[in-house]
């Protein structure tokens, strides 16, 4: 057989195999699975948060990390801030079809919760913005020091989970780190807050905080925000975001207005956290600050040793929890 031959008939027999291949994958069918390729039911799943990078690629990275998650999207007007003034921020929650969002459900007594804090957990501020008919949320916020600063959005829209998304924000200026060390006692306003329990990595912990002043128990604390307390804590470095709340609510029958005040918490790793408490008295609004590294995780179907708080969870798991975030931070 000559060359033109030979190179014809190694043509004919090609067309047989790739034939015969695609008899076989019409036969059996598209290959699903973990790491597969998704089949007609996968496909069309339509919950919110199939599809997007962020869920796909870090499905348990803590709240506040990312500016998208489950196709929500925080978007600021400008990302620039002024310090020593106060700033007009403004900013819009997008949805899955790119259009900014306008129906939120009310938590903890708000629609929105946004947090903003400098990178050094330095300048922490929790406020309520105001949403336009667009769907634009604005509100007064004033940042005293230049640095670089990470805003979170803590909302629910309508009908959807609990999200918090999290944006860089820069105030030009000398910047002048703060550092911290570890403290459970905050002094603010003459008021003294002791913070009593443990963060375990990778379980649930209990902690208290108790509040007096001029030595004597304070025993009506006023509630804020659907609660006695209020709590966010940010671990630090990359400020991944808790968000907890109080075991009970005011008017619950059970739950007293202070001294204490009892806060259920999830670690997602090891570290030092910032914990910033906001509490109500007379009428006025104070936070008190600290600053508390993780102890060692207990092991798996192992108990706390006693006086110990780290790792235990309430007899109701729901009880005074709000809503949760799950793999992504913690119940708040």
């Amino acid at each position: 057989m000559n060359t033109a031959g030979k190179l014809s008939a190694y043509g004919a027999a090609l067309v047989l195999v790739a034939g015969g291949a695609w008899a076989i994958g019409t036969a059996v069918g598209p290959v699903t699975g973990e790491a597969g390729t998704r089949g007609p039911e996968e496909a069309t799943h339509g919950d919110s948060h199939s599809g997007t990078v962020a869920e796909t690629a870090h499905p348990d990275q803590p709240a506040g990390l990312a500016s998208s998650r489950g196709g929500y999207t925080l978007t600021p007007t400008s990302t620039m801030l002024t310090a020593g003034t106060t700033n007009q921020f403004a900013f819009r929650i997008t949805g899955p079809d790119g259009r900014a969002v306008t129906a939120f459900d009310v938590e903890h007594d708000k629609r929105m919760h946004l947090i903003v804090v400098r990178r050094d957990t330095a300048g922490f501020r929790h406020v309520h913005p105001e949403m336009a008919a667009d769907g634009t949320w604005t509100v007064p916020l004033d940042v005293a020091d230049a640095g670089s600063y990470r805003a979170f959005a803590d909302f629910t829209p309508a009908g959807g989970e609990a999200t918090t998304l999290g944006v860089d924000l820069a105030a030009a200026g000398d910047f002048q780190p703060r550092t911290y060390q570890p403290s459970r006692v905050a002094q603010v306003d003459g008021y003294e807050v002791r913070l009593d329990g443990d963060l375990a990595p990778g379980g649930t912990s209990k902690v208290t905080a108790t509040v007096t002043k001029d030595g004597h128990d304070v025993t009506d604390l006023q509630p804020y925000l659907g609660a006695y307390g209020h709590l966010v804590a940010l671990r630090e470095g990359d400020l991944a975001y808790l968000h907890v709340h109080p075991d009970g609510s005011p008017g619950d029958g059970k739950t007293q207005p202070g001294p204490a005040v009892t806060f259920y918490a999830e670690a997602p790793s090891a570290g030092t956290y910032r914990l910033f408490l906001d509490f109500q008295h007379d009428g006025t609004v104070r936070t008190a600050e600290f600053t508390v590294p993780t102890v060692p995780a207990l092991p798996t179907g192992s108990t706390a040793p006693s006086g110990s708080t780290a790792g235990t969870a309430p007899a109701d798991p729901g009880a005074g929890h709000g809503h949760g975030h799950g793999p992504e931070g913690a119940s708040r």
